[in-house]
Protein backbone atom coordinates (compact mmCIF):
# COMPACT_ATOMS: atom_id res chain seq x y z
CA UNK A 1 0.00 0.00 0.00
CA UNK A 2 1.21 3.59 -1.13
CA UNK A 3 1.49 6.42 1.51
CA UNK A 4 -1.67 8.08 -0.33
CA UNK A 5 -3.73 5.15 -0.25
CA UNK A 6 -4.56 5.41 3.19
CA UNK A 7 -6.37 8.76 2.65
CA UNK A 8 -8.91 7.00 0.35
CA UNK A 9 -11.35 6.98 2.22
CA UNK A 10 -11.48 10.89 2.95
CA UNK A 11 -11.47 11.80 0.06
CA UNK A 12 -14.32 9.18 -1.18
CA UNK A 13 -15.73 11.11 2.34
CA UNK A 14 -15.38 14.48 0.26
CA UNK A 15 -16.53 13.46 -3.04
CA UNK A 16 -19.99 11.59 -1.64
CA UNK A 17 -20.61 14.81 0.84
CA UNK A 18 -19.54 17.88 -1.94
CA UNK A 19 -22.19 16.16 -4.78
CA UNK A 20 -24.41 15.79 -1.79
CA UNK A 21 -24.48 19.24 -0.07
CA UNK A 22 -23.80 20.80 -3.93
CA UNK A 23 -27.10 19.05 -4.77
CA UNK A 24 -29.12 19.93 -1.44
CA UNK A 25 -27.95 23.60 -2.55
CA UNK A 26 -29.28 23.54 -5.60
CA UNK A 27 -32.57 21.86 -5.58
CA UNK A 28 -33.70 23.37 -1.93
CA UNK A 29 -31.86 26.65 -1.90
CA UNK A 30 -33.88 28.32 1.21
CA UNK A 31 -33.69 25.48 3.34
CA UNK A 32 -30.41 26.22 4.91
CA UNK A 33 -31.30 29.62 5.69
CA UNK A 34 -34.59 28.20 7.58
CA UNK A 35 -32.20 26.41 9.13
CA UNK A 36 -30.16 29.10 10.29
CA UNK A 37 -33.26 31.49 11.12
CA UNK A 38 -31.36 33.77 8.02
CA UNK A 39 -33.13 35.69 5.02
CA UNK A 40 -32.13 33.87 2.20
CA UNK A 41 -30.37 36.29 -0.44
CA UNK A 42 -31.99 37.33 -3.40
CA UNK A 43 -31.99 36.38 -6.08
CA UNK A 44 -31.75 33.02 -4.78
CA UNK A 45 -30.03 31.45 -7.92
CA UNK A 46 -26.54 32.60 -6.23
CA UNK A 47 -26.76 30.63 -3.56
CA UNK A 48 -27.59 27.76 -5.77
CA UNK A 49 -24.09 28.94 -7.66
CA UNK A 50 -22.65 28.44 -4.72
CA UNK A 51 -23.68 25.18 -4.01
CA UNK A 52 -22.79 24.23 -7.90
CA UNK A 53 -19.31 25.03 -7.17
CA UNK A 54 -19.43 23.43 -4.06
CA UNK A 55 -20.66 20.29 -6.21
CA UNK A 56 -18.19 20.45 -8.79
CA UNK A 57 -15.13 19.67 -6.67
CA UNK A 58 -16.89 15.99 -6.16
CA UNK A 59 -15.61 14.39 -9.34
CA UNK A 60 -12.22 15.46 -8.74
CA UNK A 61 -12.13 14.15 -4.92
CA UNK A 62 -13.37 10.80 -6.07
CA UNK A 63 -10.55 10.71 -8.88
CA UNK A 64 -8.19 11.71 -5.97
CA UNK A 65 -9.50 8.58 -4.20
CA UNK A 66 -9.02 6.39 -7.31
CA UNK A 67 -5.65 7.47 -7.85
CA UNK A 68 -4.14 9.64 -5.37
CA UNK A 69 -0.72 10.44 -6.57
CA UNK A 70 -1.83 10.78 -10.14
CA UNK A 71 -4.87 13.33 -8.92
CA UNK A 72 -3.40 15.15 -5.80
CA UNK A 73 -3.10 18.24 -6.99
CA UNK A 74 -6.92 18.35 -6.77
CA UNK A 75 -6.49 17.71 -3.57
CA UNK A 76 -4.41 21.34 -3.51
CA UNK A 77 -7.38 22.94 -4.97
CA UNK A 78 -9.79 21.78 -2.36
CA UNK A 79 -7.58 23.06 0.25
CA UNK A 80 -7.29 25.86 -1.67
CA UNK A 81 -10.64 26.94 -1.19
CA UNK A 82 -11.20 25.13 2.35
CA UNK A 83 -9.00 27.70 3.03
CA UNK A 84 -9.72 30.69 1.21
CA UNK A 85 -13.31 30.04 1.66
CA UNK A 86 -13.87 30.47 6.15
CA UNK A 87 -11.28 33.63 5.26
CA UNK A 88 -13.54 35.11 3.01
CA UNK A 89 -16.42 34.53 5.64
CA UNK A 90 -14.44 36.31 8.60
CA UNK A 91 -13.68 39.51 6.10
CA UNK A 92 -17.45 39.53 5.53
CA UNK A 93 -18.21 38.88 9.18
CA UNK A 94 -15.71 41.65 10.31
CA UNK A 95 -17.26 43.78 7.69
CA UNK A 96 -21.11 43.38 8.55
CA UNK A 97 -22.05 41.67 5.51
CA UNK A 98 -22.60 38.53 6.90
CA UNK A 99 -24.37 37.77 10.46
CA UNK A 100 -22.23 34.80 12.50
CA UNK A 101 -24.32 32.20 12.25
CA UNK A 102 -24.42 31.78 8.37
CA UNK A 103 -20.77 30.23 9.88
CA UNK A 104 -22.06 26.80 10.54
CA UNK A 105 -21.49 25.43 6.88
CA UNK A 106 -18.51 26.17 7.25
CA UNK A 107 -17.38 23.30 9.97
CA UNK A 108 -18.83 20.98 7.19
CA UNK A 109 -17.82 22.18 4.26
CA UNK A 110 -14.31 23.24 5.20
CA UNK A 111 -13.12 23.22 8.52
CA UNK A 112 -13.42 19.38 9.12
CA UNK A 113 -11.57 18.52 5.95
CA UNK A 114 -7.98 20.76 6.60
CA UNK A 115 -6.40 18.07 8.75
CA UNK A 116 -6.99 14.99 6.42
CA UNK A 117 -5.98 17.07 3.54
CA UNK A 118 -3.04 18.71 4.82
CA UNK A 119 -1.39 15.28 5.81
CA UNK A 120 -2.40 14.32 2.46
CA UNK A 121 -0.44 17.27 1.04
CA UNK A 122 2.40 16.49 3.47
CA UNK A 123 2.38 12.87 1.98
CA UNK A 124 2.07 14.13 -1.63
CA UNK A 125 4.43 16.60 -1.13
CA UNK A 126 7.32 13.88 -0.67
CA UNK A 127 6.05 11.35 -3.07
CA UNK A 128 6.60 14.43 -5.73
CA UNK A 129 10.52 15.51 -4.39
CA UNK A 130 9.53 18.09 -2.16
CA UNK A 131 6.70 21.02 -2.02
CA UNK A 132 7.89 23.31 -4.52
CA UNK A 133 7.82 20.09 -6.97
CA UNK A 134 3.89 19.12 -5.88
CA UNK A 135 3.08 23.10 -6.15
CA UNK A 136 4.88 23.56 -9.94
CA UNK A 137 2.91 20.55 -10.70
CA UNK A 138 5.73 17.79 -11.07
Amino acid sequence: MLPLDRFRPWLYAAAAYNAAWGAWVVLAPRHYFALIDMPAPEPIAIWQVVGMCVAVYAPGYWWAARDPLRFRHYVVIGLLGKTLGPLGFAIAVANGGLPARFGWTLLANDVVWWIPFALFLREAARASGGWAALLRGD
